[in-house]
Order: structure tokens, then sequence, then C-alpha cells
């Protein structure tokens, strides 16, 4: 089993509903185990078009899993909750990034870990630190690889 860092977050319909029923979604895989959730922070969308503020978290996970295998499930979970990919870092019913894949560094063109743009989002950052504060060390050591 790993220990994986999933980012979450909703800016359209009930995004609070959306968050619920993402982490549902994942307990409810016999694979998957929940382990922790930070609080659940609203913040201003990052790039892309004017849309409206997101609610943003981090789950902590323990999973046999691959990490291309995960990414597969969290793509699954984000279209039931009806995820459209038509525009790039467009408004999103649910969007489910892997942060952190224990320590594993994957640099594929379908796959990045560490998700390449966590170090530059606070809304990433500080909820990651709430329910892990030790990782920040590990955080370090990434962020400059």
């Amino acid at each position: 089993m790993v220990d994986v860092f999933i980012g979450i977050g909703s800016n359209l319909g009930n995004r609070e509903e959306n968050i619920r029923k993402a982490i549902d979604f994942l307990k409810e895989n016999t694979n998957i185990k929940v382990e922790k959730t930070s609080s659940i922070i609203e913040t201003e969308p990052v790039g892309g078009p004017h849309q409206p503020k997101y609610l943003n978290g981090v789950i902590k996970i323990r999973t046999d899993y691959s990490a291309k295998d995960l990414l597969k499930i969290l793509q699954d979970i984000e279209n039931k909750l009806g995820r459209s990919r038509i525009t790039k870092f467009g408004p999103r019913t649910m969007d489910l990034d892997i942060l952190l894949y224990g320590n594993q560094v994957i640099d594929e063109p379908d796959i990045k870990i560490p998700h390449p743009r966590m170090f530059e989002r606070d809304f990433v950052v500080k909820p990651l630190l709430e329910i892990e504060p030790n990782i920040q060390r590990l955080v370090n050591i990434l962020k400059y690889k």
C-alpha cells in the first residue's frame, strides 16, 4: 500500500455536494482507504477563462493501485460527476489530481507526479500541510527536482 495525496476541487453546481460525492466514490472502492481529508477552502480560479470560485482541499488515501490505474479511477469519478474537458483550465464540477504518490517521481506524457504546478498553488500546499505537517521536508526536496 502506498500513501497518495489527491487535490480535490469544484467550481460548478453544488460544489460541496460534488466534493462529498467524489469522496464517497473513493470510499466505495475496496482498494482505496481514505485516511484524511483537509478543510475545504474557497479560492479564486487560477488561469483559464472567467469562472466562479472553487472549493478546494486535499485527501490522503492508501491504495495498492498503480499511479496510472488510480488516475483512470479519478478520471472516471470526474466523469460521473459531470466533468467536461472542453476548455483548458476551464470551470469544472470536479477536479481530482494526484499530487504525490508515495515518494515516486513520474514524468510521462499522460501522468506527472509530483503534480507539476502544486508548489505554485497555496490552495494545494496549505491543505496538504494541514493533514500531513511532516510532509514539508518531502515537499521541499521534490520542489527542486
